[in-house]
């Protein structure tokens, strides 16, 4: 990849597909940048609440400046030079199938969410390649969490995509505060954005249990050797995934009780039922579906995960909070 973007033009207009949090945080730093940017907002209420108050519930605390256009309407946004995708990994597809038609084939797809679709085990830029297979598919991943990003914060980034898509999005995205890095390392950025959610909940359970920081170290690090042998089995680079999307995710979201996979993995550790914590108006941590998602892509790979595994019979039932630990615990004892 190319060390510097200095010679990339910019895509001069840019187009962010969903006003959740993140989505909103994307859409601020691309008006940043000084790109001609158009919000997409699904919900007609939220869309109102934006054009009166030049806020988005979603991400409190940060206005929205008024050059930042926003739109219901998906036709006009898919007009866009560059399109920045951020609907969760579960209905990707679905909303691919809406997008793919209206879209300029050309455009690059930015996919900026993080999972593994449950009953496919497909990666997220494997959905966007079989829904759109002559666009350029990119990912944007990395520690950053949206509260932050939408502040203005320093954070640090990875866009996985073909070297001229990468640099192109690199300069259309950089601002003082927003360092995007290049790589061509397109699986295993996906990867490492998918899995650290599994095992951020796993730290979440052995915080929730109360069991102390060493054995949360340890589970952190053996998460992370899990990562790396699916990783090299998928054909993802190790240096990517001891990057920004792949460690460096994992310690953030492993670690703060800002992120919803380690507070969902909290919770659980603390005794709290599944229904009790899908309650309404409580969407689920992603992690929840990835879990099984992920330990499925692993075994089709004939690579194990022992603590993705634990977390997935936890998640769903079938392993008693006590028995998760045990399980771990009494495995073989074997070099690191």
């Amino acid at each position: 990849m190319p060390t510097s973007s200095s010679d990339s033009k910019p895509y001069s207009r840019i187009a962010v597909l969903g006003a959740g949090a993140w989505g909103t945080a994307l859409a601020l730093t691309a008006r940043d940048a000084g790109r001609d940017t158009l919000l997409w907002v699904r919900e007609t209420e939220v869309l109102e609440s934006i054009r009166e108050t030049r806020r988005n519930s979603f991400l409190p605390g940060v206005e929205i400046p008024a050059d930042l256009r926003v739109t219901g309407d998906l036709k006009e946004a898919a007009k866009a030079e560059a399109l920045l995708i951020v609907v969760p990994a579960q209905v990707l597809g679905e909303f691919m199938a809406r997008l793919t038609p209206l879209m300029a084939p050309e455009a690059p797809l930015v996919i900026c969410a993080k999972g593994i679709e449950k009953n496919t085990g497909r990666l997220v830029h494997e959905i966007a390649a079989a829904a759109a297979p002559r666009a350029a598919i990119a990912l944007l991943s990395g520690p950053s969490f949206a509260r932050d990003v939408g502040r203005g914060l320093p954070t640090a980034v990875t866009i996985a995509a073909n070297e001229d898509v990468a640099a192109r999005l690199q300069i259309s995205l950089s601002t003082p505060a927003f360092r995007p890095y290049a790589s061509d390392d397109v699986t295993g950025v996906a990867l490492g954005g998918a899995a650290k959610n599994v095992y951020a909940i796993a730290c979440g359970v052995v915080e929730g249990l109360g069991l102390g920081e060493n054995a949360r170290a340890a589970l952190l690090a053996r998460g992370f050797a899990e990562l790396a042998r699916l990783g090299e089995a998928l054909g993802a680079r190790r240096e990517t995934l001891e990057g920004l999307s792949g460690l460096g995710d994992l310690v953030l979201t492993a670690t703060s009780m800002s992120s919803r996979n380690f507070s969902f993995g909290v919770e659980l550790g603390r005794g709290k039922s599944m229904s009790e914590l899908a309650a309404p108006g409580n969407p689920l941590a992603e992690g929840v579906a990835t879990a099984p998602a992920l330990v499925k892509r692993a075994r089709d790979a004939g690579v194990e995960l022992p603590i993705a595994e634990a977390m997935a019979d936890l998640i769903s039932g079938t392993l008693p909070l006590g028995e998760a630990l045990m399980r771990l615990m009494s495995r073989k004892l074997t070099t690191e």
